[in-house]
């Protein structure tokens, strides 16, 4: 094997390694315009996402959606498909032993009962409960009550750089009810969660999605104010092949703790995980992981009319640490009165209620641990509406844009789009996609100041039918970050979900193959 296609494999492992999933091919020079010497950007080819079951209730009404922006330099062709965790699943052996005996049972030339059956449920197994037809152009599926499934998909091609579902669910009442709404997300083999609870008041399950044809062994970690709760079931959790499988976290440990911090750790294979965060009086919504620990977070976009924002912090380890709280606002960074520093102990949870923080302007979070020696993870749960009528959601630490990320399920009235760029300005362009039913794809560009929010009039569709994508790219400047608002009012409860968009990882730089990537090889 000659050196050039030793480099092109060692950046291509390189990929997986980073993104879990993700696949690039052997560059062609004239489509990529690729320079002796230096590397190339290219699309991704290969890649995948993990939506969990949406609810447990049979008032829920959920819509999927799924979309892949158009890249300049993509495949000409591919596919991307969600399909069902459990239609997915391995069949027992013995199981498909004794299908097979009894459908090869004919008559007359024609197959029996047993047989016509099969054929039907092998349909049924097969059709995709989602499937893209073009990029540019979201497509979206809507499922009722508590049967709507986890989905299990894959892109590649064309399809595959920037690809992103969405699952946006509305429950009308009951423990949960409001809006929640969460972004489908890759596997991976570790995963932090602050601002999950153990109370009674909360019903909280961690949700475990496995995409691959082995089981996954996972370990459940569990943090409160005192340090690890003792938990009986946790660790050595088995998901099945190709399965979702949801926890409730009261059922792990005796504890009942209003603030809790989650880790999960994968022993064996790799999963998809989220929070769902349920309260009998204000509502519920999912709880993403938060962005790796770090000794600086920003957490975008807290709506400007919440009513209560709570913080919910945790510094993995023995070490404690001061953290410097500070608002990105309108006008630019400000530090909130009384909260100047907030102490955190090593290894123990710590929440913070900061009130009415935004005060009716746009707000981001942002904290820094005193020279960045000190990792956190952090999330704020934040209340809207008056007491007795409040929805909840939370905004975890998000990872900036380095390139392109897109929100889904956007309507011309009730979204917003809240952008920060706490440490220098930044040049964005806002792409609105055409809708699912029809509508001409808006494009506009926006400037944010260094050091503030902004909640920007995001465009629109022009002639929209249906839901749209907002895709945001960074032009210039940075680091950039960024959640999308869904709201509504429903029986005088203001419904809301708020989504961070990270990096979508759509392109890669892929080494000239003229590069020694020894280095890579190591």
């Amino acid at each position: 094997m000659n050196r050039t296609t030793l480099s092109l494999i060692a950046g291509a492992t390189a990929l997986a390694a980073v993104t879990g999933f993700a696949a690039v091919s052997a560059p062609d020079p004239e489509a990529a315009g690729q320079r002796t010497g230096a590397a190339a950007t290219l699309p991704v080819e290969r890649t995948g996402l993990l939506c969990p079951r949406p609810s447990t209730s049979d008032l829920a009404e959920t819509t999927y959606t799924s979309f892949t922006p158009v890249t300049e330099g993509a495949d000409g062709k591919g596919t991307a498909v969600l399909r069902s965790a459990a239609q997915q699943s391995a069949p027992d052996e013995n199981e498909n032993e004794n299908e097979d005996a009894e459908g090869e049972d004919e008559k007359d030339g024609e197959t029996t009962e047993k047989g016509d059956k099969d054929a039907a449920k092998d349909d049924k197994v097969d059709r995709p409960v989602l499937q893209l037809k073009e990029p540019g152009k979201p497509v979206s599926a809507e499922a009722d009550g508590a049967d709507a499934p986890a989905l299990v998909g894959t892109a590649d091609g064309r399809f595959a750089s920037g690809w992103t579902a969405q699952q946006t669910t509305e429950v009308a009442a009951g423990t949960g009810r409001g809006l929640q709404g969460v972004a489908c997300s890759a596997a991976d083999t570790q995963f932090w969660f602050p601002g999950a609870s153990t109370d009674d008041s909360r019903t909280d399950y961690i949700h475990l999605t496995n995409p691959d044809d082995s089981a996954a062994v996972v370990d459940i970690e569990l943090y409160g104010k005192d340090g690890e709760l003792e938990t009986t079931v946790g660790e050595g959790i088995t998901v099945k092949p190709r399965s979702a499988e949801p926890v409730l976290l009261s059922t792990l440990t005796a504890e009942k703790q209003t603030d809790v911090t989650v880790h999960v750790v994968v022993r064996s294979g790799r999963v998809g995980a989220a929070v769902q965060a349920l309260d009998d009086e204000t509502g519920g919504d999912w709880l993403p992981a938060s962005a790796d620990p770090s000794g600086r977070l920003v957490l975008p976009g807290i709506p400007k009319d919440a009513k209560a924002v709570r913080l919910v912090a945790f510094t993995p380890g023995d070490a404690d640490v001061d953290l410097k709280v500070r608002l990105a606002a309108p006008s630019g960074l400000i530090t909130p009165a009384g909260n100047e520093t907030l102490h955190l102990k090593g290894g123990m949870t710590a929440a913070f209620d900061l009130g009415e923080l935004t005060r009716g302007e746009a707000g981001s979070l942002v904290l820094t641990a005193p020279d960045g020696s000190v990792p956190v993870v952090a999330a704020v749960r934040v209340l809207r509406g008056e007491e007795g009528k409040q929805e909840s959601a939370f905004i975890p630490a998000a990872r900036p844009i380095e390139t392109r990320a897109t929100a889904l399920d956007n309507t011309a009235k009730g979204t917003t789009l809240s952008v920060t760029a706490p440490e220098g300005g930044a040049e964005i362009k806002v792409t609105a996609s055409a809708g699912t039913e029809g509508g001409t794809p808006q494009t506009k560009t926006y400037s944010i100041k260094p050091g503030t929010t902004q909640d920007i009039e995001a465009p629109v569709p022009a002639g929209l039918k249906g839901g749209y994508a907002l895709t945001v790219e960074t032009r210039s400047g940075g680091p950039v970050y960024a959640s999308r608002t869904l709201a509504s009012t429903e029986g005088g409860v203001p419904y809301f979900t708020v989504q961070p968009l990270p990096d979508d990882r759509g392109m890669v730089a892929v080494p000239d193959a003229s590069e020694d990537l020894s280095v890579l090889q190591r």
